[in-house]
């Protein structure tokens, strides 16, 4: 069976055509490139018509090279909110989860998202839905027309589907915030103790077909990006470990329990079970931010503008050095402390080089997610069965990958397609089809 994968990411969207034994066997991927310039630095919209545009030209370009394609499934970026009127037309931009609004204070010493979680009894952090809502409540920026929020995805799946409302998947419905896992429903009582009405929520569905519309396909509910990347990157492997690697990091975990972990997040899994989420803002931006520093030092000398990823590689492909410095990779904070900053330590006459800090620097990116998983084994969970990779960042650092593997103690497979998500989506699509 071939099923189509719509991936609606913050830069790009893509869309796969596969097949559940063969894997991907069409891919499109396009620019975004929707963001709407504003007075606000903090402020991080993006055009959802524009959007619908450019995933239906993908899927028409798709459709018309494999006619005999099933079904489709949807994914995309999580956390941001659009607003959608009775009829199911938008009424606001996306709201996307780079937006941090909720961030900006709103008095007592406190941030409107530091405010919500006061009130609620809920942490919802900066570029969660419900953060976004909370901040456009407050400061008069609902549409008066509006009568329910949902994901980006989610739109382009009730479109897709002919609907005039969204029906959302618990993993898209849990990225919103202010929402019970066990009961897999928002919690209304924490969103009326900080003033927000429920009437506003999107419904929650089980894994399902939304309808057979616009394409005359039928359209399964939309899943979230972290989801989606998982099912796509590990072939929908059981009570393993992802690590993503690309602007930023993460690790995912599955397993067949609820466990919930001090310092990491605990999302629903489309096909049972849950995600045990730990993310990192700087995964490879760490190593970009190094390459810019090397290339500015070489600007500095030659008055020439380089890059320096390639004398980089060399340099990493040589014997490890023996006595490395420390390097800690939050240079932008962590999402629990914005205000965390990156450090070096350990520098010696010795180990101040090129070939030291590369090495330091890649260390760093690795014991950060290594922490992450020690928090997850110490808190009683049983370590995951298998490790898998994705993204550039691993793609084309093999010196990363082995750190990984001797960090981990496990050996690292790595995704056979680079479109995980799109992918994850579309074999989504197929085993509901198959129930």
């Amino acid at each position: 069976m071939i099923t189509i994968g719509l991936d609606i990411g913050t830069t790009t969207i893509s869309a796969v055509a596969a097949q559940s034994q063969c894997g991907v066997i069409d891919a499109i991927t396009v620019s975004n490139g929707t963001f709407i310039p504003g007075p606000h630095s903090w402020e991080k919209i993006q055009q959802p018509e524009l959007i619908w545009e450019k995933v239906l030209d993908c899927l028409r370009q798709l459709l018309e090279r494999h006619p005999d394609c099933k079904g489709i499934g949807v994914t995309g970026q999580q956390h941001g909110i659009l607003y959608l009127d009775a009829a199911g037309a938008c009424v606001s931009p996306l709201y996307t989860w780079q937006d941090s609004r909720s961030a900006l204070p709103e008095g007592g010493g406190l941030t409107y998202a530091e405010t919500l979680a006061a009130q609620s009894g809920c942490a919802v952090p900066v570029g969660y839905g419900m953060a976004t809502h909370n901040y456009n409540l407050k400061n008069g920026l609902v549409p008066q027309n509006a009568s329910v929020f949902c994901t980006i995805q989610d739109f382009v799946a009730m479109r897709l589907s002919r609907r005039t409302a969204p029906l959302i998947d618990a993993s898209d419905a849990a990225s919103f915030g202010l929402f019970d896992l066990k009961s897999s429903s928002f919690d209304a009582s924490a969103a009326a103790r900080a003033g927000i009405s429920a009437d506003i929520f999107p419904a929650v569905s089980r894994p399902a077909v939304l309808g057979a519309g616009y394409t005359g396909l039928p359209v399964c509910t939309a899943i979230g990006d972290n989801q989606a990347s998982f099912i796509g990157a590990t072939q929908d492997a059981k009570d393993c470990m992802l690590i993503n690697i690309g602007t930023g990091s993460q690790i995912s975990i599955h397993s067949s329990e609820m466990h919930n972990c001090p310092g990491l997040e605990l999302r629903p899994f489309p096909q049972g079970g849950s995600l045990t989420v730990g993310a990192s803002i700087c995964g490879g931006r760490a190593y970009a931010i190094l390459e810019r520093f090397f290339s500015r030092t070489v600007e500095m000398v030659t008055g020439k503008s380089v890059s320096c990823y390639d004398a980089m590689a060399a340099l990493a492909s040589e014997e490890v050095p023996e006595d490395p410095p420390v390097f800690v990779t939050t240079f932008q904070g962590t999402r629990a402390d914005p205000e965390k900053r990156g450090s070096i330590s350990g520098l010696t006459e010795q180990n101040f080089t090129p070939r030291d800090f590369i090495y330091g620097m890649l260390n760093g990116t690795v014991q950060e997610l290594y922490g992450m998983y020690c928090r997850y084994i110490a808190s009683g969970a049983q370590a995951p069965k298998a490790l898998y990779g994705s993204g550039n960042g691993l793609r084309k650092n093999a010196l990363l990958r082995k750190l990984l593997e001797d960090r981990f103690e496990m050996p690292l497979q790595l995704s056979a397609n680079e479109e995980e998500a799109a992918y994850g989506a579309a074999l989504y699509a197929a085993q509901i089809l198959e129930m």
